[in-house]
């Protein structure tokens, strides 16, 4: 499905969606921020708020496209946007069916929205590439935003509805300001795992609505594991007929592609993860032929184990899958996985041990895999995609092509893994301390704020080969019922340490924004979970 056959289908969805929160009456005070920034997240590169406010009259503000902006109307990403944060600005105050009340200050008539480049990616998907950088300057009569491509004007609508506060009365302001931003890091992401437990479609969409209020814009989906196969493929569709929980834990090809253009919407990459040679338990549901059957002594115990590397058929499966999974995700990179292997049923199986034997006395079976992962790089390089793999890959020997990228998740010495990664010239992305499953009494998200991802030892080149990091939410504890709040806000605190410079580091000032911009998720329809004591100002005796 093209992105624009799909708008019409992710417009009533998100509709929808916002139209769910809108019971809940929004901010009934300016914002009680301590902070001189107000309740900005993640904090701008550079950003001047003036004490002149002006104030925005719901019926006649709008956000229009801007003189000179190399799009206009015909651009159905942005005319969302323009909806949608019309609705995040005005669509929750308790006051939305009063009689308009007439201005005591100067009026902002309209925000311009101006994209520069000729290219601007209106109708394409976001990728490692995309330029989300914006600049915005509040004054009067109008705003103006601008940015080189549409990804950076979604930034940027995010931080001017931030901006806007509305008084005990219902009126709406904003202050004057001048803001120039762009991420630290190119890759900013949340992993969430639908084969531990299947998350509803309703999940996954608010939880991209909420990486959006956070500029996060990579949705890593750990779509299938040992425990369940919820991916209907097309080629193979007992994948999922007998490795899902049930009929109902699918996810059909139009659930895929609806995740994928709602994402795409907020400027956010869809990346899939499809597991092996480990994790596969539930792909030999369907297909048992591609796993390895274990033995005791010389029969086999009716277990099975890892992919079987030793079969030519292994790979003219895989080589189908994966040229299915190539057209049905855009996104240029497919996760791979490679991680927590054991060798136990492969060391058991005669004829992979006889497989072993033959290559010589120094061939190991971290070398096998190394085997087997060197032909699935080659399987998704043929499909036109380039690879991530989890660590365990990089420190098994696997010959990596120049594009892969490792993803450092072991916690013990990750700096030193990150060293080791870029030494050899590969891209790195971070998970390592930023695992959100393992949760503690107390405000942990303080922690999660206070890493710094470049702080092993390395040259400049070295540092530049990080592309970013990611929050890991794995699900043996996780469903649609706690998914939200055990993500957010605690999440937040690496959304604005993979976007913001490096010396944001208070942590005063950081709490002051977050606990404010908590509450506006909630607004928002985010079910965040409190950092500490307090209340939020949009709450009511008798909602």
């Amino acid at each position: 499905m093209a992105p624009s056959e799909a708008f019409v289908q992710l417009l009533w969805v998100s509709t929808a969606l916002a139209a769910s929160s809108l019971r809940q009456p929004r901010n009934a005070e300016p914002p009680r921020s301590a902070s001189p920034f107000g309740p900005v997240w993640p904090l701008p590169r550079s950003i001047d708020i003036s004490p002149n406010r002006l104030q925005l009259s719901p019926k006649r503000f709008q956000i229009v496209h801007g003189p000179g902006s190399s799009v206009g109307p015909h651009c159905f990403l942005l005319q969302d946007a323009f909806r949608r944060y019309y609705e995040y600005i005005f669509g929750y105050s308790k006051w939305q069916n009063h009689d308009e009340k007439s201005l005591a200050d100067t009026e902002l008539a309209a925000l311009q929205v101006i994209i520069t480049s000729e290219e601007s990616d209106c109708d394409k998907y976001p990728d490692i590439s995309s330029d989300e950088a914006y600049q915005l300057s509040v004054g009067e009569p109008v705003a103006v935003l601008k940015a080189d491509e549409v990804w950076g004007a979604l930034r940027g609508l995010e931080t001017f509805s931030q901006l806007v506060y509305e008084d005990d009365y219902g009126s709406f302001f904003i202050n004057a300001s001048d803001i120039t931003d762009f991420p630290r890091f190119a890759h900013r992401g949340i992993l969430i795992d639908t084969s531990r437990h299947f998350l509803p479609l309703k999940s996954i969409l608010t939880n991209l609505d909420a990486m959006a209020f956070n500029k996060f814009n990579v949705l890593h989906w750990h779509i299938v594991d040992d425990q369940s196969f919820p991916y209907q493929s097309i080629t193979f569709p007992e994948l999922s007929a007998k490795g899902s929980y049930s009929y109902n834990h699918i996810y059909t090809p139009t659930d895929v592609r609806l995740v994928i253009e709602y994402a795409r919407l907020r400027g956010i990459r869809v990346l899939p993860e499809f597991d092996t040679p480990g994790h596969t338990e539930s792909w030999g549901k369907g297909h048992k032929d591609i796993l390895t059957p274990c033995y005791n002594g010389e029969r086999p115990n009716g277990f099975y184990g890892p992919v079987n590397p030793i079969l030519n058929s292994t790979y003219d499966f895989m080589a189908k899958l994966f040229k299915e999974i190539s057209t049905v995700f855009p996104d240029e990179y497919i996760h791979l996985g490679g991680d927590e292997v054991d060798f136990t049923c492969w060391r058991s199986n005669p004829d992979v041990k006889a497989f072993v034997r033959k290559q010589g006395i120094w061939y190991t079976y971290a070398k096998l895999e190394s085997h087997y992962i060197d032909k699935m790089l080659d399987i998704v390089s043929s499909v036109n995609k380039k690879s991530i793999v989890w660590q365990e890959v990089f420190d098994d020997g696997a010959e990596l092509p120049a594009d892969s990228v490792v993803e450092v998740w072991k916690g013990n010495s990750y700096e030193e893994e990150l060293r080791q990664v870029t030494k050899e010239g590969l891209s790195a992305i971070l998970a390592a301390p930023w695992y959100l499953d393992y949760i503690n009494y107390g405000q942990d998200w303080m922690k999660y704020y206070k890493v710094e991802p470049l702080s092993f030892l390395g040259c400049e080149s070295q540092k530049n080969l990080v592309l970013g990091g990611e929050a890991c939410l794995w699900g043996e504890f996780v469903d649609a019922t706690n998914l939200i709040p055990r993500l957010w806000p605690r999440a937040s605190a690496i959304g604005e340490r993979l976007w913001s410079s490096k010396n944001v580091t208070d942590l005063a000032d950081a709490y002051s924004r977050l606990v404010e911009h908590r509450c506006r998720m909630l607004r928002r329809g985010i079910m965040a979970q409190p950092l500490y004591t307090g209340f939020c100002q949009h709450e009511v005796r008798n909602p």
